[in-house]
């Protein structure tokens, strides 16, 4: 699996690091609807009992088939409560809940979207700039995202019993499932801190890990192993066109609102968190 990252300066020394935005697959409806395209139906409890008791898997992808069951319920419910009645509690948490995830970091969302499965990362940066200072940059985020999502992660799991105590009351636990929520995020974005580490570091001994995983999907694919002995888990795109939508701006003052607009028109970004990039303090 390839992941892209497009990488340019916002502020002076500040950099944006962002992946281009996910498109989620839709499956086809079978009903005499014309073609229309629905949401697969969420999974249920019995599909993941299926899953777990018909063996092949190891008990931490058991784990993680668990995690992500609970997620995606999380996540379903989430998008019940943008649904619901303006002015309602639900509504209301729903808000609430969006202001708070405003304040997460950029960089989260970034090291969240590498997951176990990427074996090459395209890294596309302006041509103007070194590409081994672009990789430098990159093992600094892995390195430290490693560091304050294992410390957040930690911290997340011990509030978990704190915040139960507020289940007895007759409203939603609202503590207790951001502190969940935040949990999840953390080790995913350690999950992804770990893998973008291992994707631009310069220990080939590493590599080989990759490259078993590469040569066994080519296997399966079309029945012939990958012999590429000049493998390396990184692709490394210098862009002119970055470098046109940069040129002549005053990066000590920041790219103005509608120079990003134009790049994230042009890479398929999420502005607001290139915008999160440029205003950190």
């Amino acid at each position: 699996m390839q992941a892209r990252v497009v990488v340019f300066p916002v502020k002076g020394r500040a950099w944006c690091f962002a992946s281009p935005r996910a498109t989620a697959p839709a499956a086809a409806c079978g009903g005499g609807d014309g073609g229309a395209l629905l949401p697969p139906p969420p999974p249920t409890v019995k599909d993941l009992w299926r899953g777990i008791a018909g063996g092949g898997r190891t008990a931490s992808e058991n784990a993680e088939a668990v995690v992500d069951f609970v997620a995606d319920k999380m996540n379903r419910a989430w998008i019940g409560f943008g649904s619901a009645p303006e002015g309602s509690m639900k509504n209301r948490i729903h808000s609430f809940g969006l202001k708070l995830l405003s304040r997460v970091r950029p960089s989260e969302v970034l090291l969240k979207s590498v997951t176990k499965d990427v074996s090459l990362l395209e890294i596309v940066h302006p041509a103007s700039i070194n590409p081994r200072l672009v990789r430098r940059r990159l093992r600094h985020i892995a390195v430290r995202g490693a560091s304050v999502h294992r410390k957040f992660l930690y911290g997340s799991v011990c509030l978990l019993p704190v915040t139960s105590v507020f289940m007895v009351l007759p409203l939603p636990n609202i503590p207790f499932f951001w502190v969940l929520f935040r949990a999840y995020s953390h080790w995913r974005a350690l999950q992804g801190s770990e893998r973008l580490q291992l994707l631009v570091s310069d220990s080939s001994d590493q590599w080989k890990i990759l490259l078993e995983k590469q040569k066994e999907m080519s296997s399966r694919k079309d029945g012939n192993p990958c012999e590429n002995t000049q493998y390396a888990p990184w692709n490394l795109q210098p862009s002119k066109k970055l470098d046109g939508f940069l040129e002549s701006r005053k990066l000590n003052e920041g790219l103005d609102c509608d120079t990003i607009s134009r790049i994230c028109q042009a890479y398929d970004l999420d502005k607001i968190d290139v915008l999160k990039y440029r205003d950190l303090e």
